[in-house]
């Protein structure tokens, strides 16, 4: 959901992104008192509020901050920030599924500082938006994954078809403070506004084990590393550090003397090259060795494009073959990774334990799937991969009604397609490509 700041605050941001952009090398020194400007921080609660979220180490939930009274809550945090009395609490510390049966940290502040958090991020995105490279995608407004996809696309099919497919280990969590202080310095010379920042570096985490008992630790603060997922100022930070490897890239000659091209989407990037990609793959390692930065061995590869295929962001980017004339292009379609995973879930919707539920509820549970993933998966060729799913859906939906109604067979003449599809109202994912632009081409 976009959501419109209100005119003071949208003029605020203004007045600091056209001073950036109109002088990069500016440092700005009074900032601090525009994080506790009551119409900052209200648009910051109406931001988290939207996210909504679980709530941190204190239990507190956005329903008991109302409860209490907002603008009671809103005056004491700002009187707070303007004292310089505030203190982060810990940080709430969970773990979710990735698709590779791995866990990723997530880090759950307080409403409070949550708030605190993204007050921080009006005032500093504008600044930093300046500065940001093109070719980073992430977080920013009017870019998306697709976009980085793709521009990626673009490179390999204008004959960049030398690429590195990188992979950093843990990336936000391997961030080193000492560094991102460095660039946020660069731009940033308010003290309080840095030392707010430094504290909730630097803040403590709090995890449950599996007798149910809380442990604190200051790892981050040991360590001097790594900026918690989950945190509204996260992804700003995140995409001011590898801003130093995105521009260094191409300050450092490599872009023009490789023809080597980064595009970059939070901790994931490519480098396509019309040379050679094992002296990009190189000059990488080491430019990722200074900034402290540790590259994952097992997933980084070089490849070769027609002859081996690559995944971006989801996607891969490969030799396709088109159904109607055979004819072989560069193309890009949802990869089998996540594909697999979309079959996966439509097993969860549908399992026998659900047979209590209505069929209603069932067929709504995938269309807001299959919505949701098709939204994404719509570059390139992606029929061959729409009809696979709309098989497997409906398979699994018949399956289910067999289950529910006792049906012993397979159910084909008792649940057919067509009931499926236009009395139930199940979304059939292969109507979409239709509509759109590449269909009409």
């Amino acid at each position: 959901m976009s959501l419109a700041p209100p005119p003071k605050v949208r003029r605020l941001q203004g007045a600091l992104h056209a001073k950036a952009k109109g002088s990069p090398d500016y440092r700005f020194y009074s900032l601090y008192d525009k994080v506790y400007r009551r119409d900052v921080l209200e648009w910051a609660y109406v931001r988290r509020r939207a996210n909504d979220g679980a709530p941190g180490v204190d239990r507190r939930t956005f329903e008991e901050v109302e409860a209490y009274g907002l603008d009671r809550w809103l005056d004491e945090l700002a009187a707070d920030l303007k004292a310089k009395s505030y203190r982060p609490l810990p940080v709430r510390r969970v773990f979710i599924p990735k698709g590779d049966g791995k866990r990723r940290p997530l880090g759950i502040g307080t409403i409070r500082d949550r708030v605190a958090q993204m007050a921080v991020v009006l005032v500093l995105e504008p600044i930093f938006e300046a500065d940001l490279e093109p070719e980073q995608y992430a977080y920013r407004a009017d870019r998306s994954a697709l976009d980085a996809v793709q521009a990626v696309h673009g490179l390999v099919a204008t004959g960049h078809t030398e690429v590195v497919d990188a992979d950093l280990s843990g990336y936000f969590d391997g961030i080193p403070h000492a560094e991102l202080m460095k660039s946020l310095s660069r731009r940033i010379s308010d003290r309080l506004l840095l030392g707010l920042i430094k504290m909730w570096l630097e803040a403590p985490v709090e995890e449950v084990d599996g007798r149910g008992r809380r442990h604190r630790t200051t790892r981050s603060k040991d360590e001097g590393r790594g900026t918690p997922q989950g945190s509204p100022l996260s992804p700003l930070l995140s995409n001011v550090y590898m801003r130093r490897f995105v521009r260094g890239w191409k300050t450092m000659g490599h872009e023009r003397r490789m023809q080597a091209y980064v595009v970059n989407y939070a901790d994931d990037f490519v480098i396509c090259c019309r040379g050679s990609a094992d002296e990009a793959m190189a000059e990488m390692r080491g430019m990722m060795s200074k900034l402290r930065l540790t590259i994952n061995e097992a997933k980084t590869r070089r490849c070769r494009v027609p002859e081996e295929s690559f995944d971006f962001l989801g996607y891969t980017i490969g030799r396709c073959h088109s159904p109607r004339t055979g004819r072989a292009f560069i193309g890009t379609y949802p990869s089998a990774k996540k594909v697999a995973r979309l079959r996966d879930e439509i097993r969860e919707t549908t399992d026998r334990r659900w047979l209590y539920t209505d069929v209603e509820d069932r067929v709504a549970r995938l269309n807001r799937k299959l919505l949701g993933w098709s939204n994404y998966f719509r570059l390139g060729p992606v029929s061959r991969a729409y009809r696979a799913i709309d098989r497997h859906s409906c398979q699994r939906l018949r399956r289910w009604l067999c289950a529910k109604h006792k049906v012993k067979n397979r159910g084909m003449s008792r649940f057919p397609d067509r009931l499926l599809f236009e009395e139930l109202g199940l979304i059939r994912l292969s109507d979409r490509t239709r509509d759109f632009p590449w269909a009409k081409a």
